[in-house]
């Protein structure tokens, strides 16, 4: 089962991340910043701003996508806290943002947000991680 896409990506959404693939209800995107593991759910159901907005099985499978997600990183990764946020005050299309944060990383233990200029991945990084987010949609597919 793929993403419904009834929507397509706000510009600044596709300008800062990069598109991994579809779970059921949205599209996984990595937010292009070495600084940190940074992944972002879209639901792709055009119009939605708030989480609110949603149906309720779509709010309860955006929930397990997050959850999911944010289970699945700090276990690849060891993160000592997972951050999980829907803010879009700057793009209206409603995303969740799911980010491992380390003790040791640029921003700890503030937000991400604003802190630090964003770092490119290089070739062989951008492809792991590009891999563990097709990994944790493998699983979601699955059921595993």
């Amino acid at each position: 089962m793929t993403a419904n896409l009834e929507s397509e990506l706000h510009t600044q959404l596709a300008k800062d991340c990069t598109v991994v693939g579809d779970l059921p209800l949205s599209k996984l995107l990595l937010m292009n910043d070495a600084n940190y593991p940074w992944f972002v759910l879209v639901p792709m159901r055009a119009g939605k701003r708030e989480w609110y907005e949603l149906g309720a099985g779509d709010q309860q499978q955006l929930l397990q996508e997050a959850n999911g997600l944010a289970k699945f990183l700090r276990e690849k990764t060891g993160a000592k806290k997972m951050n999980i946020g829907a803010l879009g005050n700057m793009v209206p299309q409603l995303h969740v943002h799911v980010i491992a944060r380390f003790e040791q990383d640029a921003a700890w233990p503030a937000p991400v947000w604003g802190k630090f200029p964003a770092v490119s991945y290089d070739e062989k990084s951008l492809a792991a991680m590009v891999a563990l987010g097709k990994e944790f949609i493998g699983l979601c597919i699955t059921g595993g």
